[in-house]
């Protein structure tokens, strides 16, 4: 058997699987097929275990890299933030709740109003959360909050810890490289300000990274350089998502 008729069958597949990635089908069919890839992405992010002495010292060495780049910040952002009362709070509530409400509410609106975005922004999704676990796997890290760098957690409160209880079992704290907030952020952006006709909706499009930066920061969640990793794979998942989706769809017309 030559490698071209065993490569085939690969081949076949992968452009079987363009094909569907390059269509909007049914929201039901889309929102069972979102909600299964994120419930196997969220299990798959959590059973990838890191020693924390494992992930201190990566955190600790990107500590450095970031004194050495002169990025080393964060301490000083979360300490600006939390001269302003009651900001701290809201951007612990905007760090829970915008990676997903905001993500699903942009995916829903393309599927709706913008069809011919939405194959794109679902797949480029799609792809970055699959890199993201390399990135997890390869590359543990403890988040700001947990490398005892002075800086403060505050997220776990009263009312959410994610650090301890049922949130804890369903949560990696050491899937922090690359920084998913900022890759999702990206892609919705992306989204928002080439279909938005309202120059409102590119506005909101165009501050949605940097306040997701700000977030993640602020709440002592990510370094600088997670939110640079979290970029980059949301720039090699759109090339991918690209290819995916437009070359199978150019092909058939």
């Amino acid at each position: 058997m030559t490698t071209a008729a065993i490569a085939s069958p690969g081949l076949r597949t992968i452009g079987r699987l363009g094909c569907w990635l390059s269509v909007r089908h049914s929201l039901r069919v889309e929102a069972a097929g979102a909600l299964t890839v994120y419930a196997l992405y969220e299990v798959a992010r959590g059973l990838v275990g890191a020693d924390a002495a494992v992930a201190d010292g990566h955190a600790h060495r990107l500590v450095s890299l970031e004194r050495s780049l002169h990025l080393f910040a964060e301490a000083n952002v979360q300490r600006a933030v939390q001269t302003f009362p009651g900001v701290t709070s809201l951007l612990g509530v905007a760090y829970l709740t915008l990676h997903l409400t905001v993500t699903a509410g942009v995916l829903l609106w393309l599927h709706r109003r913008r069809p011919e975005g939405f194959a794109f922004a679902r797949t480029a999704l799609l792809l970055a959360s699959a890199l993201s676990l390399v990135g997890f796997l390869v590359y543990p890290t403890a988040p700001p909050r947990l490398a005892g760098i002075g800086i403060l957690d505050t997220v776990s409160g009263r009312h959410v810890d994610l650090n301890r209880g049922l949130v804890s079992s369903l949560y990696n704290p050491y899937a922090a490289v690359p920084s998913m907030h900022v890759g999702y952020a990206l892609i919705v952006a992306a989204a928002l300000l080439r279909h938005g006709r309202h120059l409102l909706v590119r506005a909101l499009g165009a501050l949605y990274p940097p306040f997701v930066l700000l977030v993640i920061v602020a709440t002592g969640n990510h370094f600088f350089l997670d939110a640079a990793a979290g970029a980059l794979v949301a720039g090699l998942a759109a090339a991918l998502g690209a290819r995916l989706t437009y070359g199978p769809a150019t092909a058939r017309r």
